[in-house]
């Protein structure tokens, strides 16, 4: 295929009509032929076009074909072009050697022998279209791997990302069947430990005080368990895309309220003081069950890592922005921990076991967002840590 690669090819002569002999004599297919009648002229063209072979006449007022060649030699885009030397002057003037010291591959002489200017001709178009060719191929190849190795770098990406996706899943395996066993075993206890009674004939062990008990213990656990089903099919919603979001006009000042009193029970347990500073209403257009999750959510992780000491939930308004603080004066997160809290399955190191499956703030970052909001978080070790959340009041219609 190699003729089919195109070649140009310059001749140069102060006489029209040597430059329309050699076009005739040396035209052929896939060949395009460049005149000049000066060595200016061919300057102009050879720094415009890529040239299989420049044929200079010797002899040209101004700059000799000499002169010219020694230019070409010197500048980088011409001096890989052979140069084919013609001249009327006699063998004895020994032209043929100052063209080959200027860098001429070959020196023919007037009258030119017809067949031999064709057939060196055709040498030099040839080994220019094999260049060519090899230089596609080079090109080619060059691009193929470069494509391998980005196909290479995306594998590793893929394989990178389905190790961690099988480490996350059996991290995730491992917690859920750690936290599922804890509420479970409670209640697999309770009921054989009422069995027993039972079997004995204990009616004491069944006093409206201490079903009460028995009742309350029941609750929790199975409050437990909804939670972590719930989280688990939040997630589920969440990677399908289909966390379903209901707006209606409602006020966080009253949602956090409504959360502090559900979660007394746990706050309680928690050993934590629960300051809510909510001085006025604060209106806004909100998924209500997903705001208090959000509120919850937040609330329950300040008083698990808040090391018992007092909680400060703020709520207020700022130009069409509702803004809602949890601060906790515990462990604090650290600055590598605080770029990862956000992410599913992960939680902060606090040097003990902590219940949980790790995407509660996961969720909560994914409810903000789909509120057009934004969440963050502030927090030096040791010092506790503040969440912050920017909701708009009124949610884009588009969105």
């Amino acid at each position: 295929m190699l003729s089919t690669l195109e070649a140009k090819l310059l001749i140069v002569d102060d006489l029209p009509e040597n430059l329309l002999a050699l076009d005739v004599l040396i035209r052929g297919e896939n060949r395009l032929i460049y005149k000049a009648t000066s060595a200016d002229e061919a300057l102009v063209l050879l720094l415009q076009h890529d040239f299989a072979l420049a044929i200079l006449d010797v002899q040209m007022p101004g700059m000799n074909g000499f002169e010219l060649a020694e230019l070409m030699r010197g500048t980088e885009k011409t001096k890989h072009i052979p140069i084919v030397f013609v001249s009327a002057a006699g063998r004895e003037m020994n032209y043929a050697f100052k063209g080959y010291e200027s860098g001429a591959v070959d020196f023919m002489h007037k009258p030119l022998d017809i067949q031999a200017v064709k057939s060196k001709v055709t040498v030099f178009v040839d080994l220019y279209q094999q260049r060519q060719a090899i230089k596609h191929q080079v090109q080619a190849l060059e691009k193929s791997r470069q494509e391998q190795e980005t196909l290479l770098g995306e594998l590793r990406t893929t394989q990178d990302e389905l190790r961690l996706a099988v480490r996350m899943r059996d991290d995730f395996m491992s917690i859920v069947s750690h936290e599922l066993r804890t509420p479970l075993n409670g209640l697999i206890l309770e009921t054989q430990l009422r069995k027993l009674h039972l079997a004995k004939g204990n009616a004491d062990a069944f006093t409206l005080d201490k079903l009460r008990a028995m009742t309350d213990r029941d609750e929790r656990q199975l409050n437990s368990l909804i939670r972590l089903i719930e989280d688990m099919l939040d997630v589920s919603r969440i990677r399908t895309g289909k966390l379903s979001i209901r707006p209606v006009p409602c006020d966080l000042a009253a949602l956090a309220a409504r959360v502090l009193e559900n979660l007394g029970a746990q706050i309680a347990a928690a050993g934590s003081q629960v300051e809510l500073i909510a001085p006025q209403p604060v209106p806004g257009v909100w998924d209500e069950y997903r705001i208090e999750q959000v509120v919850a959510n937040l609330l329950t992780n300040a008083l698990r890592y808040g090391a018992k000491k007092p909680i400060e939930i703020r709520v207020h308004a700022d130009q069409g922005v509702a803004r809602l603080e949890v601060r906790d004066q515990g462990i604090g997160i650290s600055a590598d921990d605080q770029q990862r809290i956000f992410q599913q399955f992960e939680r902060v190191n606090c040097g003990h076991s902590v219940q949980g499956l790790g995407l509660g703030l996961f969720i909560t970052k994914q409810i903000v967002d789909a509120h057009q909001g934004q969440i963050g978080v502030s927090s030096v070790p040791g010092e506790g840590s503040c969440f912050h959340v920017r909701l708009p009041q009124t949610m884009e219609k588009n969105s």
